[in-house]
Order: structure tokens, then C-alpha cells, then sequence
């Protein structure tokens, strides 16, 4: 009988040591575990300290480069010395919507006045903007009185080649006429009603400083001047002008105003907000 108590007293005592053992291990996973979880909360706290930090959560958002509104191309003043290195405007940051007045004082009576189109000619309105800034059109002349019925201005060299010493793209050019016959046609719109602003170029779609005011409806089958503004007064002394008698400009053409037009200033204004000012082509009917 005592053997047989003393093997179940060896039993239990073996079967309470496995129980034992058996606990341990468990406590021993559960601190490893337990470990294990507090660095990896410490590690996150401090990833997200450190980006914190490095304002990865700041609420601005992303600032993306502003992209160019124009590209002004160099033009080679040393090959051409009509032209005038006055720089360049910006490429960004230009109003691109409304209107801006454009101020033509000659020494041929009032004012004329016009208005910038900047929602369809962005680059040409920058132009001219930046060149009267810079008194380019002060005490210029313009240079002739064309067939087409419009005065060219913007050349100090009054050759027809000069400017500043870069240019840029055509903007609105009107589209053709639909048929040969409709620049005849009463009631077709005319690509150039009379107070027009247009760019002109030499060769065409190298914009720069020279401009037209045309003084007359012009219809053409392929219109090539990009339209960029529209006079708002002053249109009779402009239709004076044109009626001034043209002499020879040495060239051949009988297109220089025998009398002198010359621009004693041209300044252009603030940006007013509103529709744009022009498109292209300009909806006036033909005068027939």
C-alpha cells in the first residue's frame, strides 16, 4: 500500500512540474510578444515623429510650376540692326482673360483708343504692354498707310523690319472666307472691320512691336494678320489718316504718309475683368 500511495504521489508530482513548466513557457511568450509589440509602437511613434517632423502631414498642398502662357523666341539683333534688344516680357504669370486700354496719342489730334483682347491674344497684349512700359512706341512714326485700309505702326526704324529683338507666334488669325465670292457678299462677316487692331509681321508669325489700325473694312480671301484688340474712340481722327495723301517710302511703294503720323506716346492700363474684347473672325457686316 505505501508504494503504491508513493508512485501516485510521484505522478502528481510529475504531472504539477509539467503544469509548471508549461505555465512558464506560456509567460515566457507572452512577455516575448508583449516585448516585441511595445518596440514596434515605440519604432512607429517614432517614424511618425520624424515625418511629422519633416511636415509630411502639412495641409498645404503641393505647389506645381507654373507653365509658360508665352514663348518669346530670340531674334538676332547683330544680323538685323533694325532691331532693338530691350529684353523680354514674362513667360508666366500674364492675365489671360478681359481686357486691358491701349492709349494711341499722334500728333494728329486725339487720342485713339483700344482695348486688348488678353483671352485671345494673351502674348500679343504682354508685348505691347511690356514695350510701352519701356516708352519702345514714344516718338515713333507710323510708317505707312497700306493698301488694305489699315495705318502700320511700331517700327522705329520705319522700314517695315524692325522691333524689339525677339518675336512670337500668330494668335487669332481669322478664318478664310468660306467661298471666293464671299469677301463680296452684304451681310458675310468681314475678317477686318474698320477699327480693328491687328499684328503684321515680316515674315508673317514673327509678331513683335508693328501693329495695324485699320480705318476701313478689309475682307480678304486669306486673312494672315492675327487680330488682338478694337478701337474704342478716336476712330475719325484714325479715318483722317488714312485719307492723307502717300508719297514713295524708297522702296517703290506709294504707301509713307506725306505728312508725318508719329506716335508721341503709347501707354496701355490695368487688366479689366470681362469678356474678351474680340475673336476671330470679327462678326461685322460687309458694308457692301
Amino acid at each position: 500500500m505505501a508504494s503504491s500511495r508513493d508512485r501516485q504521489r510521484k505522478l502528481a508530482r510529475a504531472k504539477l512540474d509539467r503544469q509548471l513548466a508549461r505555465r512558464a513557457a506560456t509567460a515566457r511568450r507572452r512577455r516575448q510578444i508583449q516585448a516585441g509589440v511595445g518596440a514596434a509602437v515605440v519604432l512607429a511613434l517614432i517614424v511618425v515623429g520624424s515625418a511629422w517632423a519633416l511636415g509630411a502631414f502639412d495641409s498645404k498642398p503641393e505647389r506645381k510650376a507654373a507653365e509658360d502662357v508665352c514663348v518669346w523666341t530670340p531674334q538676332d539683333a547683330k544680323a538685323n540692326t533694325n532691331l532693338k534688344d530691350v529684353g523680354t516680357p514674362k513667360t508666366t504669370g500674364l492675365p489671360t482673360a478681359g481686357t486691358r486700354p491701349m492709349t494711341i496719342t499722334t500728333n494728329q489730334g486725339a487720342p485713339i483708343t483700344a482695348t486688348l483682347d488678353l483671352a485671345s491674344a494673351p502674348c500679343a497684349a504682354a508685348s505691347i504692354s511690356y514695350l510701352a512700359g519701356r516708352s519702345f512706341y514714344d516718338n515713333t512714326k507710323c510708317h505707312e498707310i497700306t493698301a488694305e485700309g489699315a495705318l502700320r505702326c511700331g517700327d522705329p526704324s520705319g522700314t517695315g523690319i524692325g522691333g524689339p529683338a525677339y518675336s512670337f507666334y500668330d494668335e487669332n488669325v481669322p478664318d478664310p472666307a468660306p467661298s471666293p465670292s464671299a469677301s463680296a457678299a452684304p451681310g458675310q462677316p468681314v475678317a477686318y472691320p474698320k477699327g480693328t487692331v491687328a499684328m503684321i509681321a515680316n515674315p508673317p508669325g514673327t509678331n513683335s512691336s508693328q501693329f495695324l489700325v485699320f480705318f476701313k473694312d478689309f475682307n480678304p480671301a486669306q486673312p494672315k494678320y492675327p487680330v488682338i484688340g478694337k478701337v474704342t474712340g478716336g476712330l475719325d481722327v484714325l479715318q483722317k489718316i488714312g485719307a492723307l495723301p502717300t508719297v514713295d517710302n524708297g522702296t517703290g511703294a506709294k504707301v509713307k504718309p506725306k505728312t508725318d503720323v508719329v506716335i508721341q506716346s503709347l501707354t496701355v492700363g490695368e487688366v479689366t475683368a470681362g469678356p474678351a474684347a474680340t475673336s476671330a473672325p470679327a462678326a461685322s457686316p460687309s458694308a457692301g
